[in-house]
């Protein structure tokens, strides 16, 4: 096995990820991670420094929700120098890709949209767009950045169904298959559409932090941005994390723990951005063909190596609705759904207090 493969997975250029290799990816990564703990155990006989790190705790706000850096360093400069570079890229990020600013390259690449002119992108984004063209592959469709004005129909907090005539009017602006990419340029071939890469940008930012922590000498802690989750390595001590599954029904309630040495986690469900008329549950994850909340799963939770992918297969799977299930289990990695009904299925057993990325059956 290459020793390096860790470090040239978190360097992959984000376009190059694809789902047919990631159960491999992930089995390879745990695989890594037994042999890293018994390599540190016997150095730690050798060198008793490696046995002096200590814990330390970052608690900040970004893209909207509460975030936090756990690490174990060697001393609080090391911890805090490794979590101040992780999260001003968590910042960089946000303040580039943020439909909230003017300013944002986001909001620059919207202002074209809106003439139906073209953008020369860096590299950076043409990565996103990259992906962002895969999951749209991979999903016949429904993963689809440009369906985010979707949000000028339905207002959560209006407790009001948009008019069918407004949503169909939007629908008309929607449409990866619209977009005309052609590295590094982008061209909008219908004036008034837009892109979001809030399906994508958080859970890459995540990857970043982490690989960002391996780069400046952590190998023990913890990436937590808004529910999205990326291992760094175990706690020092070789215990798992644990990473609780919130339950989509009961605010305080939670499906299953996860114990965690190594990959990434990430949950997408109706709970968080909703409204309910009528006894119905009307979510924020929004069929791009259609322009109506999805209504069969209530969350999906997706166990990968990297989170911008379990992210992303999170979403389509409740994109897929009554599909989803299969094609999770198509997938291949380490997941767990419930749906409207209260049933629930995947290769994580519901109130299980272990999973091991190694077998997701």
């Amino acid at each position: 096995m290459d020793s390096n493969w860790i470090a040239k997975a978190r360097s992959q250029p984000l376009g190059t990820i694809n789902f047919n290799n990631i159960r491999s990816k992930l089995i390879i990564d745990y695989d890594y991670a037994l042999i890293q703990i018994k390599m540190l155990m016997v150095n730690k006989l050798i060198n008793p420094s490696l046995a002096c790190l200590n814990y330390y705790h970052y608690d900040f706000k970004a893209m909207g929700a509460p975030c936090s850096i756990q690490l174990y360093a060697h001393n609080s400069k090391a911890g805090k120098h490794a979590a101040k570079i992780a999260m001003d890229d968590v910042y960089r990020l946000e303040a580039k890709y943020s439909r909230y600013r003017e300013d944002s390259l986001l909001s620059k690449m919207n202002r074209i949209a809106a003439q139906g002119k073209s953008i020369h992108v860096d590299d950076e984004t043409a990565g996103l767009l990259d992906y962002a063209a895969t999951c749209y592959q991979q999903s016949d469709g429904l993963f689809d950045i440009t369906s985010g004005i979707l949000r000028r129909a339905w207002n959560f907090k209006s407790g009001n169904i948009p008019e069918p005539a407004a949503i169909q009017a939007l629908l008309n602006l929607i449409g990866w298959h619209h977009l005309r990419w052609e590295k590094p340029k982008l061209t909008f071939t219908i004036a008034g559409m837009e892109i979001d890469f809030g399906g994508i940008v958080k859970e890459y930012a995540v990857d970043r932090a982490a690989s960002l922590c391996w780069q400046n000498g952590i190998r023990h802690g913890v990436i937590n941005l808004g529910g999205d989750i990326k291992i760094i390595g175990p706690h020092f001590d070789q215990s798992p994390w644990l990473v609780a599954i919130r339950h989509p029904r009961e605010s305080n309630g939670k499906l299953t723990t996860l114990e965690l040495y190594s990959g990434a986690v990430a949950s997408s469900g109706d709970y968080e951005r909703c409204m309910v008329l009528d006894g119905i549950r009307y979510g924020h994850v929004l069929n791009p063909k259609t322009g109506w909340p999805v209504n069969y799963m209530a969350a999906v939770s997706v166990i990968g190596d990297f989170c911008v992918v379990a992210g992303s297969a999170s979403t389509i799977a409740m994109l897929k609705e009554a599909q989803g299930s299969a094609w999770l289990q198509a997938l291949g990695l380490p997941h767990l759904w419930v749906n409207v009904q209260g049933e629930s299925g995947g290769s994580i057993v519901v109130n299980s207090m272990q999973h091991s990325p190694q077998d997701p059956t």
